[in-house]
């Protein structure tokens, strides 16, 4: 099997479980990616904190004057809805998934807005007719690369990825890009149950292998790790789950909702204690 068709498969076995058990915990919008929290405002709800982040990924890549955006990972269409609610010029919020699931939901979303469109479709066979001005990827890099990869293979599709966005981006066009990353874990001890049973053919990068893939490539003009913001996103995730969980029984079934109740968990206490990290990284097509 080749890398582009694990890559099907293992976004499909994650992200297609259902729209409607997703739907049971996460936010109106169905934002499956770190929140991003205001510490003034401890008693915010989930939403509101899914749209600051939106926004913030939306204004690293300047939508208020953008003709057309990218959304590399878009999942349930989120980035790609405000975007167009943010810029009523916008002419083009072009969305890529591989979870047949999203892209229906996407589809169906989106009918009345001719605006956006979803593709089921790897990045790496996406060839657009014209560049754009802004790309925004929330939570696709930490399944570009897969535990069997050597550092210089997976040195190679990072860079591939940095490459494809300098190939596409206009000139001073920004990439907006959110990823989990080991920060005191070593990658020989990642959890083998994340490895098998949530996120198969997936591996983190280091921070350090995000900014070497990038260096002669796209200027970096920010990075920010905000771990306790995802230590609290999977923390409320997984206080929903809990409170929905018959009926998460009911559309997909106990092993599933099981699982993703010790994944949540086990995520929320990773990030907590510093053995992850959540980047958000801008850079620059100079």
């Amino acid at each position: 099997m080749n890398d582009r068709a694990r890559a099907l498969e293992a976004i499909q076995f994650h992200y297609d479980v259902s729209n409607d058990f997703y739907s049971l915990w996460l936010d109106e919008r169905m934002v499956y990616s770190c929140a991003m929290w205001d510490p003034e405002r401890p008693d915010e709800g989930l939403a509101a904190a899914q749209r600051r982040k939106v926004d913030y990924h939306l204004d690293q890549v300047g939508v208020e004057s953008a003709n057309t955006i990218l959304d590399v990972g878009c999942g349930w269409g989120a980035i790609l809805q405000r975007g167009v609610e943010r810029n009523a010029n916008l002419a083009h919020a072009v969305g890529l998934t591989l979870s047949a699931a999203q892209h229906e939901h996407v589809t169906l979303v989106a009918a009345a807005t001719p605006q956006i469109s979803c593709r089921l479709e790897n990045w790496l066979d996406h060839r657009p007719d014209s560049r754009y001005d802004g790309i925004v990827s929330i939570g696709a890099f930490e399944h570009f690369a897969s535990p069997d990869d050597s550092d210089a293979q997976r040195l190679e599709k990072y860079r591939a990825f940095f490459a494809f966005c300098k190939a596409h981006l206009n000139k001073g066009g920004r990439l907006s890009m959110q990823t989990i990353a080991y920060l005191s874990m070593r990658r020989t001890d990642a959890s083998k149950f994340m490895e098998t049973e949530i996120f198969p053919n997936s591996d983190l990068p280091y921070l350090s292998e995000v900014v070497q893939a990038c260096e002669g490539l796209l200027e970096v003009t920010s990075v920010r790790n905000d771990r306790l913001d995802y230590a609290r996103t999977c923390g409320l995730w997984l206080q929903r789950l809990r409170q929905r969980r018959d009926e998460a029984e009911a559309v997909a079934g106990k092993d599933t909702v099981a699982r993703f109740e010790k994944y949540l968990a086990m995520s929320s206490i990773g990030f907590h204690q510093g053995k992850l990290c959540l980047l958000r990284m801008t850079a620059r097509n100079s």
